[in-house]
């Protein structure tokens, strides 16, 4: 641990760079090129910590070992000649994440990436002195069961999180080409991984389904609710409970011609079908209850792959705060959602991800699927000391929303008026009466 001096940390995190085929695109090279350039000219005495999951080794499938940085070397000398620039006149500070635990197993990376200025620390994680208070980083995985290196250092750990990016993600990422969009290969910013089954059947409505077929389907899906109703009320009406007006209905479309009787065909035509589902949802409704029930005494979903995106870090928090009074500020990434909590005096603040970010809309009306609305929102956070305390403050490094290329025209309707705005947290500050005395190189 350095001691306690003025020096500025910039965090950042989960950049992801690297991957199988369409994987390899970084969509934010010129960002990261710039913040790295304004680092290399910055007149302060600052640290750059790279908090985890700089490269995406696990989606490199087909390469083992120090070869997945030769071929990082290969596809990104702009990067990397960029990060010996800057390491030139600012400490760049390297720690694993689970994407890339592999830094942590082989020391060739160590040497490799001191070509570049670049300290790697093969640890879960460090501290830093800043000002009278200690900052701990660690990317946080370790607080996550599907991706916890139980046996640290090993190049064979293998957690569940492991087979997840090797034959999901990397696999998305060999087919995204194929597609009619190459859009399979977002699969890294679908957050938490439960939202994977909608994510899909929201892409194939939207992209992949025929355009024909998707447009036949439109209009029933928007009506559903509005039919579900009147199927409801026609078998009451044909039950003799209640009377619909059938015959002046018929007669007001009648006076739209061709229109009208359109309107009136597709409502018949949805209030069937809409009432088939009806009936034959109401059985299936008990059956998957009773299937719920029967997995849940066996204990099947015990280990669910979400997690909880807070709480285990706010009791890792808790931990080091207990354990090294000097400690106030806890900053991990991991979860990709840039947020800033206050922990027993402490501060619990997240670096977010350089990836894109995935907001989902679900329809005002109708059964249509969810539209997952994208965007980015490129972050470092800032720790500094300034006066009695230490300023946490994130900076936004801007990139335009992807959203008009990405979305079609039927999802950019869905969402008008409902696009995501996501803000960085505010700036907050810890006073050094939370902290007791930082220790130095000394003690």
């Amino acid at each position: 641990m350095t001691a306690a001096d003025d020096r500025v940390y910039y965090v950042v995190s989960d950049l992801h760079v690297g991957g199988d085929e369409q994987l390899e695109a970084v969509e934010f090279r010129e960002e990261l090129l710039g913040f790295l350039r304004r680092l290399e000219e910055t007149d302060e005495d600052a640290e750059l910590v790279i908090n985890g999951d700089a490269f995406g080794l696990w989606e490199l499938t087909g390469l083992e070992g120090l070869e997945k940085f030769d071929h990082l070397e290969t596809t990104y000398p702009e990067l990397f000649e960029q990060l010996r620039a800057t390491g030139e006149n600012v400490q760049v500070t390297m720690l694993p994440g689970n994407h890339d635990h592999e830094l942590a197993a082989y020391d060739g990376y160590v040497e490799r990436l001191a070509e570049y200025n670049v300290d790697l620390v093969q640890a879960e994680s460090i501290d830093r002195a800043v000002g009278d208070q200690v900052v701990h980083f660690e990317h946080g995985h370790q607080r996550d069961p599907n991706n916890r290196i139980e046996d640290w250092g090993n190049p064979h750990a293998t957690p569940l999180g492991y087979y997840y990016n090797t034959h999901v993600t990397s696999r998305a990422g060999q087919l995204s080409g194929r597609g009619r969009y190459n859009w399979l290969k977002d699969v890294q910013a679908v957050t938490p991984t439960e939202r994977m089954p909608v994510w899909l059947l929201s892409k194939y409505f939207y992209l992949e389904m025929n355009p024909l077929l998707r447009y036949a389907l439109v209009p029933f899906l928007l009506l559903f609710n509005v039919t579900a109703v009147l199927a409801i009320l026609a078998g009451l009406h044909l039950a003799g409970v209640v009377s619909l007006p059938v015959g002046r209905t018929v007669t007001f479309l009648g006076q739209f011609g061709t229109v009208g009787t359109a309107v009136w065909f597709l409502l018949v035509v949805n209030v069937a079908a809409t009432g088939l589902l009806v009936l034959v949802s109401i059985p299936l409704y008990f059956l998957k209850r009773d299937i719920r029930k029967t997995i849940d005494r066996f204990g099947l979903f015990e280990t669910a792959l979400t997690v909880d995106a807070e709480a285990p870090y706010e009791d890792a928090a808790r931990e080091v705060f207990a354990a090294e009074p000097a400690t106030t500020i806890f900053c991990y990434g991991h979860t990709h959602r840039p947020t800033v909590r206050e922990v027993d005096g402490g501060v619990l603040a997240n670096s977010g991800t350089w990836l894109k970010r995935l907001h989902r809309r679900d329809g005002v009306i109708g059964v249509l699927p969810p539209v997952f609305y994208p965007s980015y929102q490129l972050c470092a956070i800032r720790i500094a000391p300034v006066e009695d305390g230490v300023a946490v403050e994130y900076e936004e490094i801007e990139k335009p929303s992807p959203s008009p290329e990405e979305l079609t025209l039927t999802e950019r309707l869905l969402t008008l008026g409902r696009k995501p705005d996501p803000e960085l947290p505010d700036r907050t500050v810890v006073d050094d009466e939370a902290a007791g005395s930082a220790p130095t190189d000394d003690d």
